[in-house]
C-alpha cells in the first residue's frame, strides 16, 4: 500500500512539472484535450479543463503502476540513481505509447516535430521526476 501512495504522490509531482515544462515550451496543453474533443465531437479549445483532469489522471495513476508494478519484477526503488534511471526508460515507454497509440491512432493526431521533442523532453522529465520521489523515498 505505501508503494501505491508513493507512486501517486510522485505521479502528482511529475505530471505537474511535466506540464509545466509543456507550457514554457509552447505547447498550447495537454494533447488529452484533443482526446475528449475526439470523443464528444468537438474542439480541444474547448476541452482544456477535461483534457487537463484526464491528462493529471494518467499521469498519476500510470505512477502508481510503476511504483507497485515495478519491486516485484525485480528492479527496486531504493536507490535514487536505479530509480531515476528506471523512470527514464518509464517515461520513454510513455512517450511512445503516447505517440503511436493515442495521437496517432486515436486522435488522428500527426505532431510535427518541435511537438515530438516538446513531448518526449516532457515525457523523460516525467520519468525522472517519478524516479527520482520514489528513490528518495519522501512517503517511505
Amino acid at each position: 500500500m505505501a508503494a501505491a501512495i508513493a507512486g501517486l504522490a510522485g505521479g502528482l509531482v511529475a505530471t505537474a512539472v511535466m506540464t509545466i515544462v509543456m507550457m514554457v515550451q509552447g505547447d498550447g496543453g495537454p494533447p488529452t484535450a484533443g482526446l475528449v474533443a475526439t470523443f464528444s465531437d468537438g474542439d480541444p479549445e474547448d476541452y482544456a479543463m477535461p483534457g487537463t483532469l484526464l491528462y493529471f489522471t494518467y499521469g498519476i495513476v500510470a505512477a502508481a503502476a510503476f511504483a507497485v508494478g515495478v519491486p516485484p519484477v525485480g528492479p527496486r526503488l531504493e536507490s535514487v540513481a536505479v530509480a531515476a534511471g528506471l523512470g527514464v526508460v518509464y517515461g520513454v515507454i510513455l512517450m511512445i505509447g503516447g505517440m503511436a497509440f493515442w495521437m496517432w491512432r486515436i486522435i488522428g493526431m500527426a505532431p510535427d516535430r518541435e511537438i515530438m521533442r516538446t513531448f518526449g523532453t516532457a515525457h523523460v522529465l516525467y520519468g525522472l521526476v517519478l524516479g527520482l520521489f520514489l528513490g528518495a523515498g519522501v512517503l517511505a
